[in-house]
Formats: structure tokens, C-alpha cells, sequence
């Protein structure tokens, strides 16, 4: 397979390499993954994340075993495996879905190398159509909020919600970032500020529970995030968090947009509660843990509920700032989204 690179991805004599993203800031780490239980074992420590990376990551690994010479059966379960290592992003499933359709051709070892190449073309294209649309609803001068992590670490581009900060920061609108922690894996602090500061925009951390007090003094402008599943009505899963936001927003009457790819859509899914929500461990939020080492504040044993998602219900959405263009709340009401994302 030909070589490839992206912010966290990097395909080298027919090897993959995955960016620790557990590591960063402090470390910057490449790791190798050379099997379907080193990837899962990746994704479920979060060391490789964001909904379209870990579609792709599945898809090259999956192209990468064939040409090494795993059968179509091994192959089989090798998709099965990757499909349940993480149920609430869509991506995963919709590019599995088409290196399963590759799989079944007669030429099926270049077949899937060609596909799995193909979506990472398509994935920086995507997040490029997304930048643009985006950054055409960023006011001149606009103090944004985001939530989680958005980028290139995410994606094989720019981003989705990030994208669309770099986009409208290359435009010279963006006057400040400011940048949720986002609990409980610190992704926003440890990830988000890496990357904003490694592009040149300027932000300002804060804990997640700042955000209302810096909504009420009118110190945020628009609130920008991304999706890890959009339902076929329009609400969308994303990082825990997410709705608390979008209910503030909605409250201070701040627009509030979602940024992703088409397929971030699930039009199987009817609406938010039928979204599969992943629970973490317990020792995610008991304490912290990283390249650092690691600390436990709370008492031994402590009990806690950990989701990594929620959901925020179309309602209180301003805009779903796609690849295709952008869709408004009264676009949805007439039912045109189901349309434009079948």
C-alpha cells in the first residue's frame, strides 16, 4: 500500500502508525499497529479517537492484513471485532460497512486497498467542504466556544469544528477560542489547546463549568462542536457535555452549530434515545492519568457513572454545518434534513 501521512496517521512500508493520543501534549509518541486486538486495544484507551480517525485507522488495518494475506473468513471477523470496539460513533460502522462491500469482490485484497485509500481522500475532502461552509457563519471578530476535540487529530484533514476555526481564523474573524477542558478525559485541555496553539489561534482554557458564567457576561459569541452520530431527526451524540452547552447557549440565546461530515449521519437511527451511549471506566473521573503518571483524588472503590456521550436534541441546534452545505432548523422542521443527508 502506498505511504501516506495525517496529523495521526502514518502509513510506511505497508505499516501503520498511530499518534499516542493519550501522550500529547507532553509527548509526542508514535505507536505501531499491526493486528485487529492492538487496534481495539487503541481505541477503547482513546490512544487513537475521534470518529472519522477511527473509521479510518479500521479501514487501512483491514486493507494492510489482506494484502498480508489473511483469508476472506479471518478478514470477516476481523470486521465484526472492529465494529463493536466503539458503539456510538457511526463513522466506523459506515466505513466498515464499505470495506465489507470491498471484501466481497473478486478482486478483493486491491479492492479494499483502493477503498480504504479512497476514504481518506474522501475524509479531507469532506472536512475542507465543512471549513468552508462553516467559516461563512463566523461574524468578523467572534469570541467562539468549543467543546472536546475537533481536528486534524480527529480526521485525515483539518477537522470538523476545527476546521471551521481555522478557516474563519485564516479569514482573520476569529478574535479568541475559548476551550472547554471537557471532562471526563480532558480532551479539550490536553488535545484541543495542543492543537489550537500549534495552528496559531488564539484560546483560553477553562473548565467545562465555566462556560455559563462566561456566557452571561456575554464573553461568547457562538458555540462550535462536533458529532460522533447525527439520528435521522436531526440530534446529534456527542462528547458528555455537549447538551449542557447547548442548553446554555439556547438560554443566553447564543447560536449554537454542530460541524461533520455526512457520514456522521445514521439514518437508521430514528432520533437521540435510540443512540448507543458508551460508559467508561470509573478511574477516568476517580482521578487522572497520563504520560505524567497518575493521581486518584476521590476515595478508593468511589462509585460513579461515567458516559462518554450525551445527546443534544435537534431543538436547541442552530445549524448541522455539513460537507453538502449547511442545514437549518426550519430546513429540519420541514423534514428537507432526512433528505439531504439520504
Amino acid at each position: 500500500m502506498q505511504a501516506l501521512n495525517t496529523t495521526s496517521l502514518s502509513l510506511q512500508d505497508s505499516r501503520l502508525q498511530i499518534l499516542d493520543q493519550q501522550a500529547l501534549p507532553q509527548e509526542k509518541c508514535w505507536l505501531p499497529c499491526d493486528s485487529v486486538d492492538e487496534l481495539v486495544g487503541h481505541i477503547r484507551a482513546l490512544r487513537v479517537r475521534g470518529a472519522p480517525l477511527i473509521g479510518l485507522s479500521a479501514s487501512l488495518l483491514l486493507a494492510l492484513l489482506a494484502e498480508r494475506g489473511l483469508s476472506q473468513a479471518e478478514l470477516e471477523q476481523a470486521l465484526q471485532t472492529l465494529s463493536a470496539s466503539r458503539p456510538t460513533a457511526v463513522n466506523l460502522m459506515n466505513n466498515l460497512d464499505r470495506m465489507k462491500q470491498a471484501l466481497a469482490q473478486p478482486d478483493w485484497v486491491s479492492t479494499m486497498t483502493e477503498e480504504a485509500l479512497r476514504l481518506v481522500e474522501e475524509d479531507r475532502t469532506l472536512c475542507d467542504r465543512i471549513a468552508d461552509n462553516g467559516a461563512e457563519w463566523v461574524k468578523p471578530g467572534s469570541r467562539l466556544l468549543t467543546h472536546c476535540n475537533t481536528g486534524g487529530l480527529a480526521t485525515a484533514g483539518v477537522g470538523t469544528a476545527i476546521g471551521v476555526l481555522l478557516r474563519a481564523h485564516q479569514q482573520g474573524k476569529i478574535a479568541q477560542v475559548w476551550v472547554d477542558e471537557t471532562r471526563p478525559l480532558l480532551q479539550g485541555g490536553r488535545l484541543t489547546a495542543w492543537e489550537l496553539g500549534e495552528l496559531g489561534i488564539p484560546y483560553r482554557l477553562i473548565c467545562d463549568s465555566m462556560a455559563a458564567s462566561l456566557m452571561a457576561t456575554g464573553q461568547v459569541d457562538a458555540v462550535w462542536v462536533g458529532a460522533d452520530r447525527i439520528a435521522a431527526n436531526g440530534d446529534v451524540a456527542n462528547k458528555i457535555g455537549t447538551y449542557s452547552l447547548a442548553v446554555l447557549a439556547h438560554y443566553h440565546r447564543i447560536p449554537f452549530y454542530v460541524a461533520a461530515p455526512h457520514t456522521t449521519h445514521d439514518p437508521h437511527c430514528p432520533n437521540g434515545a435510540a443512540i448507543p451511549i458508551e460508559q467508561r471506566a470509573a478511574e477516568e473521573i476517580t482521578g487522572v492519568s497520563g504520560s505524567f503518571g497518575s493521581c486518584q483524588w476521590a476515595p478508593l472503590n468511589a462509585p460513579t457513572y461515567n458516559p462518554a456521550f450525551d445527546v443534544t436534541p435537534a431543538a436547541l441546534i442552530s445549524g448541522w454545518v455539513l460537507d453538502s452545505g449547511v442545514i437549518t432548523p426550519e430546513q429540519v422542521a420541514d423534514g428537507i434534513f432526512q433528505r439531504a443527508l439520504a
